[in-house]
């Protein structure tokens, strides 16, 4: 019943953006990362790092398109979520955005202002991001 090919999200945070710390521009990371400040870009995890983990805290703001293979969120996010593996949403969490996960566990209070896209089987997977000066390809597998 239980898979035994479950990614499994690292337990540890590798970086931390401090709760006064601002950065504007694309961020991409391997391990874990925990967001405490505001990020203006896109958090990406490392397409070969299956198991990052973004921790984004209540006071935590994104702006830009978040691409992971687990998030625990319990801040703010404008812009669409890709968990290719599992996504909990907290709380206190607010989304303005799409949300595509593989697992999904949302706890009462938490706000989501778009559509929750389950991306169901491993014929799916979360849209790359296009190298500069090439066309993004947003498209999933039906």
């Amino acid at each position: 019943m239980f898979g035994n090919n479950k990614q499994k999200a690292t337990n540890r945070i590798d970086s931390l953006i401090g709760l006064e710390t601002r950065i504007t521009g694309n961020l991409t990371f391997t391990g874990g990362l925990r967001v405490d400040g505001e990020v203006v870009g896109n958090v990406t995890a490392d397409a070969d790092d299956k198991q990052s983990t973004l921790v984004v805290s209540e006071k935590a703001r994104i702006n830009g398109t978040v691409r992971v293979g687990h998030l625990v969120l319990n801040g703010t996010v404008e812009g669409p979520i890709y968990a290719a593996h599992y996504l909990e949403l907290q709380a206190k969490c607010h989304v303005l955005g799409d949300v595509h996960y593989q697992t999904l566990e949302m706890h009462p209070g938490a706000v989501v202002s778009g559509q929750l896209i389950h991306l169901a089987g491993k014929e799916q997977q979360v849209p790359k991001i296009a190298k500069p000066n090439q066309p993004a390809v947003e498209s999933i597998a039906e």
